[in-house]
């Protein structure tokens, strides 16, 4: 009589073992890096709107439960629930009081001289539709952003005032938190992200790769625009005919109406400096009137400049 086969699980129990235990942030080094460009993108996609300096920065990421996170905001922020098609889960983006406040202020060309509005009414229609365009260009940036580990688009589906209806799971649920503290006016607030750590652990092989040397993606249109601006520096030239060493006792005993005489001829090889470095050999000549220089050769840095 034959033995009954054992049917084993096909999943990988050291990942079930990882996601009880939860996300080790540390060993997930691409997260800071994408929360990195999470905030600059933030920041650039603002600027052309605002004539004030504003400032995004990332001030923190921790791992708790996501019940806990929603509570230190209750009734002091407006959310945004986007959902990820790729990866079958949502994430929430906050705004909270003061980053609203400050928000529309810088918007509306506030300069600052007027007190930080402390109110606790509830947000008014237009500071709820500056919400929704900020939640929009963080969508973007979202976007973007991930797009270094894994594709996905971030569409918005809704905006809640009070946390208990700003639910993408279990307030028991574990997730990863990303604070961002906007600065203008000198004033600001907070913005915040929340991913579930159920969205975040199939993205773990690629969070916890590390990004060494340079990155060969290049935007061909950010390079030819440096090389523009480079080519468009101005550079001082210096044409030099002849150099001759003087003692200090010499140059002490230097007369009004002294001539120096020089060994230089018309032949002589002149040569062409740039801040103090010799780039070139050329020679003097003159057309239409003018003294003009011939370049014949580059200079080798390596070798003696002198002729």
């Amino acid at each position: 009589m034959s033995e009954p086969m054992i049917q084993r699980e096909p999943a990988d129990i050291r990942a079930r073992i990882q996601a009880a235990a939860g996300l080790s942030l540390d060993r997930l080094p691409m997260l800071q890096l994408i929360f990195d460009r999470l905030a600059t993108a933030c920041g650039d996609a603002l600027k052309h709107r605002v004539a004030s300096t504003i400032f995004y920065s990332l001030s923190g990421v921790e791992s708790g439960r996501f019940g806990e996170f929603l509570d230190a905001y209750d009734a002091n922020a407006v959310v945004g629930i986007f959902h990820a098609p790729e990866w079958d889960g949502h994430v929430l983006v906050g705004l909270d009081r003061d980053f609203l406040f400050t928000m529309v202020e810088v918007l509306f060309g506030s300069d600052g001289s007027e007190p930080p509005v402390e109110d606790e009414r509830a947000f008014s229609a237009i500071e709820l539709r500056v919400a929704q365009m900020v939640f929009e260009q963080v969508g973007r940036a979202l976007e973007s952003s991930f797009g270094l580990v894994s594709q996905t688009p971030f569409r918005l589906e809704r905006t809640e005032t009070r946390m208990e209806f700003a639910v993408i799971g279990r307030r028991s649920n574990k997730a990863v938190q990303a604070k961002f503290l906007f600065q203008a006016l000198n004033r600001g607030g907070e913005m915040f992200l929340v991913i579930p750590q159920s969205v975040l652990n199939p993205l773990r092989p690629g969070l916890a790769k590390v990004l060494t040397g340079e990155s060969t993606a290049r935007d061909p249109r950010w390079s030819q625009q440096i090389a523009a601006e480079v080519q468009k520096t101005e550079v001082t030239l210096r044409a030099v005919l002849e150099e001759r060493h003087l003692t200090l006792g010499e140059i002490a005993g230097l007369q009004v109406g002294q001539v120096i005489g020089l060994d230089a001829t018309p032949t002589t090889r002149i040569k062409l400096e740039g801040n103090d470095r010799p780039l070139f050999w050329a020679h003097a000549g003159q057309a239409q009137g003018s003294y003009v220089l011939r370049i014949d050769e580059v200079i080798n840095q390596d070798k003696d400049a002198l002729p």
